[in-house]
């Protein structure tokens, strides 16, 4: 049931430990996934700040007939670059990842939803460069595909803020050359032309997805836009860096439950 798997993963993520084996029947439809999602928001005593948008690749896309999903970002799980680096903790013998994305703060209009990128514009009042910490209890959350990854909080541990992108530069994102280190190592680089309609794009999805479920707008949540150089796998004690052009740059470093 969807409230079993929901407690299980809340219990989890409340004590830091990690789960061996799925904590029931898996999902299989997008519906019965956000169901076990929304359950668990339900348990939780925590403000959501904005939600986390990823891609969804084929053969489940078409499977499933959508090429994105949406997972809550918790406001106690967002950091603020600041002089010092920022620390996110992972999950120990869990799943953990960083992905360098565009943040982008919603602001919300009395009026239809927006169903382009351009219009979608209309609807962001700020947009920062950033990170964004996957990490779940359940190891297996990625390679289980993606109605498990909606199941368990959409893999969110947390987002990093960084500098501010000029509004100027909204609507050429697609230029700014995008790459992730993981200590000394370059693991990825690319720009968000290569992220389905990019980040405005990632806006329209979310809207209407958070839509037809129920949830109503808020004005101040933050959208993590979409990994734009890829899902790069992380292990505590790690620092990680993404430079975004010149925009400038952002990093943090990892730990784990209990350190």
């Amino acid at each position: 049931m969807a409230s079993d798997i929901a407690t299980a993963f809340v219990e989890a993520r409340k004590s830091g430990r990690s789960i061996a084996e799925y904590p029931g029947e898996r999902p299989a439809t997008l519906a019965a996934a956000y169901r076990v999602q929304d359950q668990a928001l339900s348990l939780w005593d925590r403000e959501v700040a904005g939600w986390k948008v990823g891609k969804i690749n084929p053969p489940a896309s078409e499977v499933l007939g959508a090429n994105r999903l949406a997972g809550p970002i918790f406001a106690d799980s967002i950091q603020r670059e600041t002089d010092s680096l920022a620390t996110f903790t992972i999950f120990g013998g869990g799943f953990a990842a960083v992905e360098a994305e565009f943040m982008l703060r919603l602001k919300v209009l009395g009026e239809a939803l927006p169903q382009t990128p351009r219009e979608a514009m209309r609807w962001i009042d700020e947009v920062r460069i950033g990170l964004e910490i996957a990490s779940s209890p359940y190891a297996g959350i990625n390679a289980d595909g993606p109605c498990v990854t909606i199941s368990d909080h959409g893999n969110n541990a947390g987002i990093l803020l960084g500098r501010t992108v000029p509004e100027e530069m909204w609507s050429t994102l697609n230029s700014v050359p995008v790459s992730v280190r993981i200590d000394d190592a370059v693991v990825g680089s690319a720009t968000t032309a290569d992220m389905l309609d990019g980040p405005f794009g990632a806006v329209c999805f979310l809207l209407q997805n958070l839509a037809d479920r129920g949830v109503g707008l808020r004005s101040g949540w933050w959208i993590s836009s979409g990994a734009i150089t890829g899902v790069h796998e992380i292990r505590p004690g790690q620092q990680i860096g993404a430079s975004f052009g010149e925009i400038g740059s952002a990093a943090i470093s990892t730990t784990t439950f209990g350190e």
